[in-house]
This record gives C-alpha cells, sequence and structure tokens, in this order.
C-alpha cells in the first residue's frame, strides 16, 4: 500500500519498528499481529482504516522482524508485551485507542484491556480467545489439547529454529498455506515472511513468546471482567482454536459480541478482508455513534 511511513517507536525500554498510516488527526487504532506474521499481515486491514480516516500504527512486535530482540525468555511475558503497546500508544500522543489483535496478537489486545483499561477504547480480537478461557477449555475439550501441541514442540531449545530455517523456511510457508484456504497468502507476501523470518534473532524471538509460556506469561492475565466495548471476530474453520474458546471468552466481558465468519480459518483477515474490514467498520463506527 502507498502512504505509509515507517519509524523505530521507543517503548517500554525497547524499540519496535511500526508501520504508520492515515491521518495524522484521525482517531487512533493498533493493529497487532500474530505469529509467524509481522506488521505487513495487517495491511488489508490498515490501507482500508487509514482510507476511512483513522490514524493507523501497526508495530512489528518484540522479537519480530526489524523490532528489537531481547536476548532473555523472560522478556517475552505477557504483562511486559502488553506494556511495549501502552508505551507505543503514549509516544503517539495519545492515552487510549482503538486495539485490534490477531492471534498472538490478539492475546496482548486482552492483556492491555485487562490490565490498563483506560488505554483501550475498544477491542476487536480476531481469532484468539480471551487467554484466560484456554485452562477451562482444556478440561471439558480434550481436542484442544491436540490443537496445541505444537507449542510443546516450541519449548526446546534451538531445534525449532533450524526445522523452521531449513530449505529457505519452506516448512513455516507450507504451515501457513496448510491452514489456510487456498490462494489466502500469495507467494509475494510469503517472500515477505521470509525476509522477515531470515533477520538475526527473529525465529528465537518469535518463539520466545511461547517459551515464555513457562515463566508463567498467561498466569499474568486478569480474570476480571473487562468493561470497554469488545467485538469478537472467529473463522469458522481454524485449525488451532476451537469454537468453545471463542464463546468461552464471553465470560470475561461486560460488553461483548462475537461473530462467526464461515468459509474462513486462523486466517480469516487474509481469507475474507472484506468481511472482517465491514464488521470492523461496523462496530466502530456504532460504538462512536455514527449513522
Amino acid at each position: 500500500m502507498q502512504d505509509v511511513d515507517f519509524r523505530l517507536i521507543e517503548t517500554n525500554g525497547i524499540r519496535l519498528h511500526t508501520a504508520i498510516a492515515g491521518p495524522e488527526d484521525g482517531e487512533l487504532v493498533v493493529l497487532l499481529h500474530g505469529f509467524p506474521e509481522f506488521s505487513y499481515g495487517f495491511h488489508r486491514q490498515m490501507e482500508f482504516l487509514a482510507a476511512n480516516g483513522y490514524r493507523v500504527i501497526a508495530p512489528d512486535q518484540r522479537g519480530y522482524h526489524f523490532s528489537d530482540k531481547p536476548d532473555r525468555i523472560e522478556d517475552y511475558t505477557i504483562d511486559k508485551l502488553s506494556e511495549d503497546i501502552a508505551g507505543l500508544i503514549k509516544a503517539f500522543g495519545e492515552t487510549s485507542a482503538i486495539v485490534i489483535g490477531h492471534d498472538w496478537g490478539g492475546a496482548i489486545a486482552w492483556q492491555l484491556a485487562a490490565t490498563k483499561p483506560d488505554y483501550v477504547k475498544k477491542l476487536i480480537a480476531v481469532n484468539i480467545p480471551h487467554p484466560a478461557a484456554m485452562p477451562s477449555v482444556l478440561l471439558k475439550n480434550p481436542l484442544q489439547w491436540l490443537k496445541s501441541s505444537y507449542m510443546a514442540f516450541f519449548q526446546l531449545p534451538e531445534v525449532p529454529e533450524k526445522l523452521m530455517a531449513a530449505n529457505g523456511f519452506e516448512s513455516m510457508k507450507q504451515a501457513i498455506k496448510g491452514t489456510a484456504r487456498p490462494d489466502a497468502f500469495t507467494e509475494q507476501e510469503l517472500e515477505r515472511y521470509k525476509e522477515a523470518w531470515s533477520q538475526p534473532g527473529a525465529l528465537t524471538g518469535m518463539l520466545n513468546w511461547y517459551r515464555a509460556l513457562r515463566k508463567g506469561s498467561l498466569m499474568q492475565v486478569p480474570k476480571t471482567p473487562i468493561g470497554m466495548p469488545v467485538r469478537i471476530i472467529w473463522g469458522l474453520g481454524d485449525q488451532f482454536l476451537s469454537t468453545m474458546l471463542a464463546t468461552e471468552s464471553l465470560r470475561f466481558c461486560k460488553n461483548a459480541e462475537l461473530v462467526w465468519v464461515g468459509e474462513a480459518t486462523h486466517w480469516v483477515h487474509h481469507e475474507q478482508p472484506a468481511i472482517v474490514n465491514r464488521l470492523i467498520k461496523e462496530f466502530l463506527d456504532e460504538k462512536n455513534g455514527k449513522p
């Protein structure tokens, strides 16, 4: 997309490489990517929101692409990751923002909303449950254990990095393509991901989000229901996360709605961008009192 600026923004003791678009006086929207994407993963939503008058920022999150990559696993716990985004909002001269997150980016959005609610005007979670929903669903739904088994592999030192980087990151490309609808990702897009994965220390930084789980990362998420308006957008064909997680997440919200999207998977914002963009705009317009 055109008219995108890129800056290194200092926040929480690190620097986040951040894509910026839209009018400077527009309402601030923060787009938080998940694994194994980077800021480019939201490019269709960024272009749409900027064209509709919003000031849109999409960071490469800690450990990803051109952003800083601390060495210690404990530097990737969910509280530190959410502090990065609080600092990012302040760096743009704002005290709050609309926050939209997918996958791990959505987990950070949930954490920020739960721990620093003044920073989040509205929350949109795309195929990611409230982190506190996972333990109860694992007890009720054994299939979710199977869906989440890859997380155990990611705990191993060095081995995941070597396998993921082999043959020009072919296994990573196939993992994304194999869990998405046909043609959800173009070869050009996958090459951009490959460039991001190739940055020094990036694979380890990305995997450290998972490795920080053994440091009690998800135990840091409060269970107190959050109060700001929430919309959960969920592709029904998600191979990683069960629909039970989506419905269970409503228990942790005071003002939430869940929207299912058919003919979509975990990668719904790539597969059905027009639908996702409409759902985002409708939600934001409704809560802003626009006709």
